[in-house]
């Protein structure tokens, strides 16, 4: 008997072939040249190497995700946290008795647009997630081709974020308890994330050269464990810039609320352990509300400082470089981010500060500073307008940039591109 063939069974044809292993496959089909056509597909499969065995992708999408998730050993526990979110509460319950080979687009579109519906911000990260999911189902030959094929499915739909004023700032400073005054100012001027911040230690603060060494970071999963690793990027490890203006107080808190050990914490909750993440929420979370701005989360205290920092003359790869962002597209101008300049950055961001408080120091020094040419902040003024001589238009000028408000975009660096270009 041939070893490929088709064959006529009943009503029907019967087409058959034989796998790598020996083992005889068959399908029934009403016509034969349908029989035929699906015989010589994979045999051609065989023959290229791009054969399946289609026992492997008749398995729940529940089970693979799981086992996939088990084996990502590479991510970070809070990463891990997230997808295991994701999957019990956003994808799985729609998708997970599901057989892999029997998703198809239409059906991975129809659950991305109700979740999209319900939940914008969240259906991106579920997306990316199954997506990432069956690429791997695709890599590993379980199924020849991935469902997910949603145009814009991964876009981020995150809405749009506010930005706080220096004023604002300042106002939240002061209604801080003492000890917990330059968390804020760490999170504005130097762009640090909430985990950078409780992560910070006596040894990590260098005075001499205006410095703060980003080195680890703490986290907290979903299930409330404390995790201490490091940064969320590998740009994340870096070293900023501090403002002159912030370093005094960062002094006075090294003396006043660190212990003399070089591993002692920066900022520590009670019983004296290191500051979480959640305990910063919460000091944010009462500095808000004294300043009347709920609307404003922690986190926009570092977009804000990245929007001061555009203003400042930072250029893109200067701003991802204080941030430790990590782009695909623009890695390779991020990383040469040059120390000196960012210092230089930072002595700039002191100089907004210091005429934040209108009329106590001449505003010449800000303009020259700032604004080298009448661009960003003052466009709607026009090019030349004599504001080194003109009172009223200096007063104007500053009236603006003490109260300016961007555009409100959900990414701050593709406004702060635009500001600074």
């Amino acid at each position: 008997m041939a070893a490929t063939g088709v064959r006529r069974r009943g009503k029907g044809w019967q087409a058959y072939y034989r796998d790598p292993s020996g083992r005889e496959r068959t399908k029934m089909f009403a016509r034969q040249k349908d029989a035929s056509d699906w015989r010589a597909e994979r045999v051609l499969a065989m023959r290229s190497g791009s054969w399946l065995d289609p026992r492997r992708g008749h398995v729940r999408l529940r089970d693979f995700a799981n086992e996939w998730l088990d084996g990502r050993t590479d991510i970070r526990p809070t990463t891990c946290s997230k997808y295991r979110r994701l999957l019990d509460h956003h994808i799985l319950p729609a998708l997970g008795d599901a057989f892999l080979d029997r998703l198809d687009a239409t059906t991975i579109r129809t659950w991305h647009s109700a979740l999209l519906g319900r939940l914008p911000a969240t259906s991106s990260d579920a997306y990316r997630l199954l997506r990432a999911i069956f690429n791997t189902a695709v890599y590993d030959g379980v199924v020849a081709s991935s469902p997910c094929r949603v145009k814009g499915g991964g876009k981020d739909h995150a809405a749009a974020r506010p930005i706080a004023t220096i004023t604002e700032l300042n106002d939240a400073v002061a209604a801080t308890t003492a000890q917990h005054r330059p968390v804020l100012l760490l999170a504005a001027w130097c762009s640090l994330r909430r985990g950078e911040i409780a992560g910070l230690q006596r040894r990590d603060v260098d005075e001499l050269h205006f410095r703060i060494q980003v080195r680890r970071s703490i986290t907290v999963t979903s299930e409330g464990k404390v995790v201490v690793g490091h940064p969320k990027t590998p740009t994340g490890v870096r070293d900023v810039g501090v403002p002159p203006h912030v370093m005094p107080q960062l002094a006075l808190h090294l003396r006043d609320f660190v212990g003399p050990e070089s591993t002692a914490p920066l900022f520590t909750g009670a019983g004296g352990a290191p500051l979480t993440p959640r305990s910063v929420d919460r000091v944010w979370e009462r500095a808000r509300r004294a300043i009347g701005r709920p609307d404003l989360r922690f986190h926009d205290l570092r977009h804000s400082g990245q929007t001061w920092a555009g203003a400042a003359g930072a250029t893109t790869a200067e701003l991802m470089h204080r941030a430790g962002h990590k782009s695909s597209t623009a890695a390779l101008r991020y990383q040469h981010a040059a120390q000196e300049r960012d210092r230089a950055i930072a002595q700039r961001l002191s100089v907004l500060a210091s005429e934040a408080d209108a009329g106590k120091a001449d505003d010449a020094p800000l303009v020259s500073a700032v604004i080298a040419k009448p661009r960003g902040l003052f466009a709607d003024f026009g090019p030349g307008m004599p504001w080194t001589e003109d009172s009223e238009f200096r007063k104007m000028a500053i009236d603006q940039l003490l109260n300016w408000q961007p555009q409100r975009d959900s990414n701050p660096c593709l406004h702060l591109e635009r500001v600074v270009s």
